[in-house]
């Protein structure tokens, strides 16, 4: 019966099954890899059915991989990274890829890889090159108008070499397109936005209602933002800015979303209304904010993702999570204890400071150009 399903029909079939069953799946016969494979194995309601994967990188080099928590079994897995050319640390997924710079040069260089399918690919080189800019990402797509997800990146700030040989505030910003593989530059900045983005902002950003968003790293907290469509900035407060010893933009249910922890074991999560005023929609447990801050006082030290489906508090690989997650059958957010990575198949894993992203793994067909 199976092997005489429609194609589009037995691929709406395996989009219900979780990523280590639709492996599973793959390697079951040619025909149904090429059925899990195909666009149809990834609809755009994907991520509504399947809570995301939290991917732990090295933060500093340690050799080419990560490791990848499944949610659906609770189990801890280790992807190599052997198959990409140079050292790279994660900024931020995109497609159910994911996005990353390359460590051994100063200057921005910029790459995509899906570590699942083992699929990589370097961006072109910027029109002008920058030294730490700040980096945003949107994606576009699937919709009616665009069928095959796209991506496209926005560099702004940095420093840049000027003709004497020194370097000054680079006030541009230019934009990626995956659609056409090139860089474009869109647009002047502010050199106030363009000082603040290279020295006080990392790179992580946040897309929300058509505007792009960082947090700056300096205290008190406040945000920047850039609205894409009339190439303008903005700032934002921050609820108890001068009181947050760590503070984290992430998008939950496609809405601007920040976390941030005091100097107690208090912990907060807002979600930003329409007037750019803050609502306390959430915080964490006090029995797993203290499980989480193992007996210190203070959340300094904490590292946070999030994406919609969940939001993941995290340190180090040994060291345990604190994950918010949507419960979509119960219709509700629930706090939850996400193990450490501490040994797999019985052999101890070495502890290490780490970078975490939070993604819906793509087994698809990649429409992207990767190799």
């Amino acid at each position: 019966m199976w092997s005489n399903l429609p194609f589009d029909l037995l691929s709406t079939i395996f989009s219900f099954l979780s990523l280590d069953s639709l492996a599973r799946a793959r390697s079951t016969c040619s025909h149904w890899n090429k059925c899990a494979t195909s666009a149809y194995a990834a609809p755009p309601d994907y991520s509504c059915r399947h809570a995301p994967w939290f991917l732990a990188c090295p933060a500093r080099h340690r050799g080419l991989l990560c490791y990848a928590h499944n949610p659906i079994t609770d189990n801890w897995h280790v992807l190599s990274l052997d198959f990409v050319s140079h050292p790279v640390r994660p900024i931020a997924p995109v497609c159910g890829l994911i996005l990353f710079r390359q460590t051994s040069t100063t200057s921005l260089r910029l790459s995509v890889c899906n570590p699942f399918t083992r699929q990589f690919k370097s961006l072109p080189t910027l029109n002008i090159t920058r030294t730490n800019p700040a980096v945003g990402l949107i994606e576009v797509g699937p919709s009616p108008q665009v069928a095959i997800p796209q991506f496209r990146v926005y560099v702004a700030g940095g420093m840049s070499e000027v003709p004497c040989g020194s370097s000054s505030y680079e006030t541009t910003l230019e934009m990626y397109d995956s659609k056409t593989d090139t860089w474009r530059i869109i647009g002047p900045m502010p050199v106030e936005f363009a000082v603040r983005l290279t020295v006080w902002t990392p790179n992580e950003s946040v897309h929300s209602n058509g505007i792009i968003y960082w947090m700056t790293s300096a205290r008190a907290y406040s945000i920047m933002g850039f609205e894409i469509g009339t190439n303008t900035w903005r700032e934002l407060s921050v609820p108890m800015a001068d009181r947050l010893e760590f503070a984290t933009l992430v998008c939950r249910n496609k809405k601007l979303t920040l976390v941030g922890g005091t100097c107690v074991e208090d912990a907060f999560v807002w979600e930003l209304n329409g007037d750019d005023s803050w609502s306390l929609i959430g915080k964490v447990p006090a029995e797993l904010g203290r499980r989480f801050l193992g007996g210190k006082v203070g959340w300094g030290s904490t590292k946070c993702v999030g994406i919609d489906g969940a939001v993941c508090l995290y340190k180090d690989l040994g060291s345990g999570m604190v994950v918010w997650r949507e419960d979509v059958e119960k219709g509700r957010w629930e706090w939850i204890w996400v193990d450490g990575c501490c040994s797999m198949r019985g052999k101890q894993v070495q502890n290490f400071p780490i970078k975490g992203v939070v993604l819906h793994p793509n087994l698809g067909a990649s429409c992207l150009g990767l190799r």
